[in-house]
């Protein structure tokens, strides 16, 4: 408990720190989802190997390096991030692929019948899209989004490894000033629980709202 006290006004940083990178992450990284969505169920042959391209790649590698070759990698190109929006970048290119799978799947669940009946009345593709199936979609795929935001925010704690001062690094600053390395990554892992806790509540309101007026 005296850890709690004694490095209270750090902890709090970097919580806020870790919520920023998840939250932030979390949006950037639905809007592209969104966009590679919207690649893997184009007509086009192009938009879909690119889109799957996509998925695969950062599906398929480790998020660390991801987030390594941002911070180390990508200045031998000439391109310098500083560490905050290193890790942004890599979190949200790597939600990106995930969530958008999320979305497609959730497009995929929406009834045929839905998009025939939106053709009946004549309704233009990307109306149709707009207005009837994305609605819906949203309610199907919205517990495996609520979950990769949860994951998302405990994926923060890689942040750590480009610098950023977010719980994990906190955690390990008071291990080495004070040598009590278990209570202080305990008590970051305690506000990580709490956290995704809160989350998961919402998520699950958000749920059975949702289901309601769907009803």
């Amino acid at each position: 408990m005296d850890l709690l006290v004694d490095f209270f006004p750090d902890l709090i940083a970097g919580l806020g720190i870790t919520l920023m990178l998840g939250v932030v992450s979390f949006i950037l990284g639905s809007a592209l989802g969104a966009m590679v969505t919207l690649g893997r169920i184009s007509g086009s042959r192009v938009l879909r190997a690119l889109a799957a391209a996509y998925v695969s790649v950062f599906r398929g590698t480790p998020l660390l390096i991801q987030i390594m070759i941002v911070y180390y990698g990508l200045p031998q190109l000439g391109l310098e991030i500083p560490p905050i929006p290193s890790a942004i970048v890599a979190f949200t290119l790597f939600s990106a692929a995930y969530l958008s799978e999320n979305f497609r799947a959730g497009v995929l669940g929406v009834d045929k019948g839905q998009w025939e009946a939106a053709a009946s009345m004549a309704m233009p593709y990307w109306k149709t899209l707009r207005r009837v199936i994305f609605p819906q979609a949203i309610r199907i795929a919205t517990p495996a989004v609520g979950s990769r935001f949860v994951a998302l925010m405990k994926d923060t704690s890689l942040a750590s490894a480009v610098t950023v001062v977010e719980l994990t690094r906190i955690a390990e600053g008071i291990g080495t000033s004070t040598f009590r390395y278990m209570e202080a990554l305990l008590l970051v892992g305690i506000l990580y629980w709490l956290v995704n806790t809160v989350l998961q509540i919402g998520q699950q309101a958000l749920e059975k709202r949702m289901r309601r007026a769907y009803a």
